[in-house]
C-alpha cells in the first residue's frame, strides 16, 4: 500500500490545514444576506418578485444566450429540455455512462432510453469519435414517423425535421444527445454539434457543472437547442438548489418560461392554464441568492483554477497520480479538481486513507450500467469509462474565501 501522507498534507495546506477539509462548500462573500433581506421586506420570497427576472437577464448575458429561464433544480432544467427537444416516450437518447444520475433520471422521467457510448481520455465527456463509430455502425438517417403523433396543444416538439435518426437494431428513434461537460471541462462540444447536425439528432447539453466554463471562447450550454446548468449548494455558484435553461431560440425560451410556471394565462385576477404545465419555478429567495452569487462568479472561478494550478505543480512530481488538467481549446471552471491514480486498488487506498486522515475524498460516481434501473441499455463497451471509474478521485475543490 502507498502512503499518501504527503499529499494528505499537501491538500490540507492548500486550505490553511484544518482539522477537516471538506470537497466543496458554498461561499457567500457578497451581498446574499442584502438581498435575502430585501425579498423578506417585500414579502416576495415565492415564484414571483424581480430578483427571477435578473437572474435570468443576467445569465443570459453572462453566457451569450439568447434566453435563460430558470428552474427549481439542474434536474428540472434537463427534464424540460428533453421535453421541449421533442423526446417522446420510447426515443433514445445518447449519452455517457459517466455522469451524475440526474442526466438519466430526466430522460427515464419521459421513458426515453439512454444509449450508452465512451467518453475521451482528454476530457471525462462523451467522445464525438465513439459517436461517430456507432452511429455509422447502428443508426439510420430516413423518414420521420413520429411526427404528428400528438396533438399541437401537447406536443412539447417545435418544427421537427421529416427525416429522423432510427436504431436499425432497436427500430427505436434517436431523437437526442445529451453530452455532460464533466466536473467542469468542455468535452468536443463542435464535433458532437456537428454530428448531431448531419444525423438530425437535437443536442442538449447537460452543462450543470460548467457554469463559467468555455470551448473556444464560448460557455458551454450554448452549442445546442438547450443547454442546461445546475446551482446546487456544491456547485461553483448556488441559488441553494436551483437550475436554469439555455436556450438559442427566443421562441422555444418564451414557451419553457410558460410551461414552467403551470402554463398560467395572464390575466389580473383569473387563473386559466392553456398547456399541462410544470410547477418549476424558481422561487424569488433563491435567486436573490443567485443573483449574487453570480456578481462574485468570475472570481470564484479564478480561485479555483488558482487552487487547480497549485495542484498541477504538486502533482507532477508525485509517482503514480496524475491531476486532470483542463482539455485543449477550454477554458474549464475546475468545479470539482481530479485526480488519476494508476489502478483500482491505488484509488481505495487513496480514498481510505484521505478520508481517514480529514481529507474528503470522493471517486467518480457510479457507471450509470452499473446500476440496475440502466444495466439492460445499450452501450459501446465504454472502454475509457471504465478505466476512469476505476481511477478517478475528486479532492477538495472549494473556493478560497481570501482575497475575494
Amino acid at each position: 500500500m502507498a502512503d499518501y501522507k504527503n499529499t494528505i498534507d499537501f491538500i490540507k495546506s492548500v486550505y490553511g490545514n484544518k482539522e477537516f477539509t471538506p470537497l466543496a462548500v458554498p461561499v457567500f462573500a457578497g451581498n446574499e444576506k442584502a438581498y435575502l433581506n430585501e425579498c423578506i421586506d417585500t414579502t416576495f420570497v415565492s415564484s414571483v418578485g424581480k430578483f427571477v427576472d435578473r437572474f435570468e437577464e443576467d445569465m443570459a448575458r453572462y453566457t451569450g444566450a439568447k434566453r435563460a429561464v430558470v428552474c427549481v433544480s439542474g434536474t428540472n432544467a434537463l427534464h424540460m429540455s428533453l421535453l421541449l427537444s421533442g423526446v417522446k416516450k420510447d426515443d433514445e437518447v445518447i449519452t455517457q455512462a459517466l455522469t451524475f444520475i440526474a442526466t438519466c433520471n430526466a430522460l427515464s422521467y419521459i421513458g426515453a432510453h439512454p444509449v450508452f457510448l465512451d467518453v475521451d481520455k482528454s476530457t471525462m465527456g462523451l467522445s464525438p469519435d465513439a459517436m461517430k463509430e456507432w452511429l455509422i455502425q447502428n443508426a439510420e438517417v430516413r423518414k420521420n414517423t413520429r411526427i404528428g403523433e400528438l396533438p399541437e396543444s401537447q406536443d412539447f416538439a417545435f418544427r421537427e425535421d421529416e427525416l429522423a435518426c432510427y436504431n436499425k437494431n432497436t427500430g427505436r428513434r434517436i431523437k437526442a444527445c445529451v453530452p455532460m461537460h464533466t466536473f467542469g471541462h468542455p468535452v468536443r462540444i463542435e464535433e458532437i454539434a456537428a454530428l448531431c447536425k448531419e444525423w438530425h439528432i437535437e443536442l442538449v447539453e447537460d452543462a450543470a457543472e460548467s457554469i463559467g466554463s468555455t470551448y473556444k471562447g464560448k460557455h458551454t450550454g450554448t452549442f445546442g437547442k438547450i443547454g442546461a446548468i445546475s446551482f446546487n449548494g456544491n456547485k461553483t455558484i448556488t441559488t441553494g438548489g436551483g437550475g436554469m435553461m439555455l436556450f438559442n431560440d427566443e421562441e422555444i425560451g418564451a414557451y419553457a418560461k410558460h410551461v414552467t410556471t403551470q402554463a398560467k394565462v395572464p390575466h389580473r385576477w383569473e387563473f386559466r392554464h392553456n398547456h399541462i404545465g410544470f410547477n418549476y419555478r424558481m422561487p424569488n429567495i433563491n435567486a436573490a441568492l443567485g443573483c449574487a452569487q453570480l456578481e462574485n462568479l468570475d472570481k470564484y472561478i479564478a480561485s479555483k483554477r488558482k487552487v487547480a494550478a497549485e495542484y498541477i505543480e504538486f502533482f507532477k512530481n508525485v509517482d503514480g497520480i496524475d491531476f486532470f488538467v483542463e482539455p485543449e481549446n477550454t477554458f474549464s471552471n475546475y468545479w470539482l479538481s481530479a485526480v488519476v491514480l494508476k489502478d483500482k486498488e491505488s484509488q481505495l487506498d487513496f480514498l481510505q486513507q484521505t478520508n481517514d486522515n480529514g481529507v474528503m475524498t470522493r471517486p467518480i460516481w457510479e457507471l450509470m450500467n452499473r446500476l440496475p434501473m440502466f444495466e439492460n441499455c445499450e452501450n459501446d463497451g465504454l472502454v475509457n469509462t471504465i478505466w476512469f471509474a476505476d481511477r478517478v478521485v475528486n479532492i477538495p475543490s472549494s473556493v478560497r474565501i481570501e482575497g475575494i
